[in-house]
């Protein structure tokens, strides 16, 4: 297989995407990369990632693309899950407390932290907008969470968003009070529950 060959594999395996630390694991170099990125007319979106020009631009998955163990949490959950009526304005990441964030946090991204026994709970993908999949929590995770972080939320983000969770053929109320528990939150959670129902 020709690199060529190897290149156009890697950027269709990634929907139009091509990550430098990709292609130098594949045995590339970065001279050759820059070479294919001109003839092919890619455009470098972040650093390390270059786009072709038939993607679409989705700020979601460069993100993730960049880095890999941050999962979307909090607002941005609630937005892929369809629990909220309106794009956030800021994207939300959770992360490892030992992750340094400083590149995301100086993207204006606002990051949660976490100790790692707990970022991958409750962690699956889901497909944004553009048709790429992303790390996220899923939907009774990103309910704890916003209940634990309700006094710094937008009042009515977090009532809609209780009120979508209620109303949605995929909460699972059992999931939901298992891991309040484990946060530490069942009482707060079962008392909105019970609210709500």
């Amino acid at each position: 297989m020709t690199k060529q060959q190897i290149m156009n594999q890697l950027a269709e395996r990634n929907n139009g995407f091509l990550l430098t630390s990709d292609v130098v694991t594949a045995g590339i170099s970065k001279t050759y990369l820059s070479e294919y990125v001109k003839k092919f007319n890619f455009e470098r979106v972040a650093q390390g990632v270059y786009m072709s020009e038939d993607a679409w631009l989705d700020e979601l998955y460069i993100i993730q693309l960049r880095s890999k163990e941050a999962v979307f949490s909090h607002e941005t959950a609630l937005y892929l899950h369809g629990l909220m009526e309106r794009e956030p304005s800021c994207t939300t990441l959770t992360v490892n407390r030992t992750y340094n964030a400083t590149h995301l946090r100086k993207r204006g991204y606002k990051i949660y932290t976490v100790c790692s026994e707990l970022l991958n709970f409750g962690r699956t993908t889901i497909e944004t907008n553009y048709g790429n999949q992303v790390m996220v929590y899923d939907m009774d995770r990103t309910l704890c969470d916003i209940i634990r972080c309700r006094d710094k939320m937008d009042v009515q983000v977090f009532q809609t968003a209780m009120k979508e969770y209620m109303r949605s053929n995929s909460k699972n109320l059992t999931n939901l009070m298992r891991y309040a528990r484990i946060l530490g939150i069942e009482e707060t959670v079962k008392m909105y529950v019970e609210v709500m129902l």
